[in-house]
């Protein structure tokens, strides 16, 4: 039999805090990473469309999203789900960090705090996802949310002292210029255009739709008991997002390595992780049950009355 207890994360430090208040404020980071890429992406996508293009576009976006963002940044990096050697590790964060959204030590700090924000009794819209598509859309592309009171946060000392890292944070933005300069070798302007900043364009979009849909409609299997915000399975996104659209799944089993744990959820980025586990290249993976018994998840029954819910039976 599993202790049963509150799921905490290892780097909020503490009970000091709160994420409900604060202020939103425009992020003039983002507004200048972001505005000439999109317009970059409108204006030469649009005058340089063609097949070969596109499949330049799809074969760099699946790649950075299952390797990088999905494998490196998320079920790695912040979760550390699976071990892996270093040199395959920086990597995956590597494809992570040119996804576009941030460097690594900028995506744990922002993973956490809205994870820690969404577990709590309430907390603000702008973590929870809760104000309109299109009001949404601009909070998270192009504002930051100022916590009046924000926990204490330390990341682990193997991430905030390794050097690559520390390189990896500070030229985050620089790093797009390695495969641009190799699209620019191989296919000229035009596959800059489709597999660097349209790739980014659809990479930092899709990473908000997706986060807004897992938080308001969907599927769900487990309730989390006392959290502000649920998450939902996106089935229907499971391919293109190399299965983090189980977002239901995730709130349930964070640590867990597999997302797509039902009978029929398709997870790429699993079929990935399981096939460099044959060739010796990861080991330890962690699967729902590995992980710690909580008490505040709770499994759902669909009746003829609605929505009930049960403890999770060990």
């Amino acid at each position: 039999m599993k202790t049963q207890a509150t799921y905490q994360n290892h780097r909020i430090i503490g009970t000091k805090g709160s994420p409900e208040k604060g202020n939103l404020v425009w992020s003039s980071d983002k507004i200048l990473w972001l505005a000439p890429i999109f317009l970059v992406t409108l204006i030469g996508g649009s005058l340089t469309l063609s097949f070969e293009n596109l499949l330049v576009f799809l074969v760099a976006t699946a790649m950075t999203l299952c390797l990088g963002h999905s494998l490196g940044m998320h079920r790695l990096l912040i979760h550390r789900s699976y071990q892996t050697p270093k040199w395959l590790e920086y990597f995956l964060v590597h494809c992570g960090v040119i996804v576009g959204l941030a460097g690594p030590k900028g995506m744990i700090k922002t993973h956490d705090l809205r994870d820690w924000a969404q577990r709590q009794p309430a907390c603000h819209d702008y973590f929870a996802h809760q104000q309109p598509m299109r009001v949404d859309a601009f909070w998270q592309l192009f504002c930051d949310f100022k916590l009046v009171n924000e926990p204490d946060f330390q990341i682990e000392k193997e991430v905030e002292t390794d050097r690559v890292y520390h390189w990896m944070e500070k030229y985050w933005k620089w790093q797009q210029l390695p495969m641009a300069i190799l699209l620019f070798l191989l296919g000229g302007i035009e596959w800059v255009i489709w597999g660097s900043f349209a790739r980014v364009s659809a990479s930092v979009l899709g990473h908000w739709l997706i986060g807004y849909f897992a938080h308001n409609a969907g599927h769900r299997h487990w309730h989390v008991e006392g959290a502000a915000a649920q998450g939902f399975n996106i089935k229907f996104a499971s391919l293109i997002t190399m299965g983090e659209s189980y977002h239901n799944n995730h709130h349930a089993f964070p640590g867990s390595t597999l997302l797509g744990i039902n009978p029929g959820e398709v997870d790429p980025g699993w079929w990935v992780i399981k096939g460099l586990e044959k060739i010796g290249l990861v080991w330890n993976i962690k699967l729902p049950a590995d992980l710690p018994a909580r008490s505040e998840l709770l499994v759902i029954k669909n009746n003829v009355d609605g929505e009930s819910y049960v403890e999770v039976q060990q």
